[in-house]
């Protein structure tokens, strides 16, 4: 398991109402059938992160695929048993994490090496580490996991990578996860 700090946002001590705007948002993609490409789109607009932020990953025979960013599609997957990976922590305790100092955090680096977001900038940057993170778990019906979503920022330096996650931020995710249940992508491995 990942050592660092760790803040499930469950108490709600703390926790600011959700915005309904941005829940809106993504609520009515349900009519329009997008695909993962399209709707972590939508998404990075909720939270206001390029598109390259945001992972969303399926759980398929154990293993947690990513449907999103494309380049991360043919790099691995991350099994369930993995001690090291924030996603798979996530799948298996059903719970939202977030990560304000992701940096400092023990976790697998080796999907951050990967360059991503080739159509967002004309020429090629090396890749910036992820500073700060939230990470939700894709429930379906009964509570059965299917698959992980997140949402990072990244920078050379914590200073760069821009402001902190808030609870708000993390009920917001929530909404997202609880959105992205409902759509097709997320139940057909096909």
């Amino acid at each position: 398991m990942p050592t660092g700090k760790r803040n499930s946002g469950r108490d709600g001590s703390a926790a600011a109402p959700a915005r309904a705007p941005e829940s809106q948002e993504l609520e009515h993609l349900l009519d329009q059938n997008p695909t993962p490409d399209q709707f972590c789109a939508e998404v990075s607009k909720v939270f206001h992160v390029r598109p390259s932020e945001v992972a969303l990953l399926r759980l398929e025979d154990g293993l947690l695929k990513f449907l999103f960013p494309d380049e991360l599609k043919t790099a691995g997957s991350i099994p369930l048993s993995s001690s090291s990976a924030v996603a798979a922590h996530t799948a298996v305790t059903k719970k939202v994490e977030l990560f304000n100092n992701f940096a400092k955090v023990k976790h697998a680096r080796i999907f951050e090496s990967v360059k991503l977001g080739s159509a967002e900038k004309s020429e090629p940057m090396e890749p910036a580490a992820i500073q700060k993170l939230m990470s939700a778990p894709v429930l379906g019906p009964e509570g059965r996991v299917l698959g992980v979503i997140q949402i990072c920022r990244k920078g050379f330096d914590w200073p760069s990578s821009g402001p902190d996650f808030s609870l708000d931020d993390l009920l917001q995710l929530e909404l997202a996860a609880r959105v992205t249940a409902k759509f097709a992508f997320m139940r057909d491995s096909s």
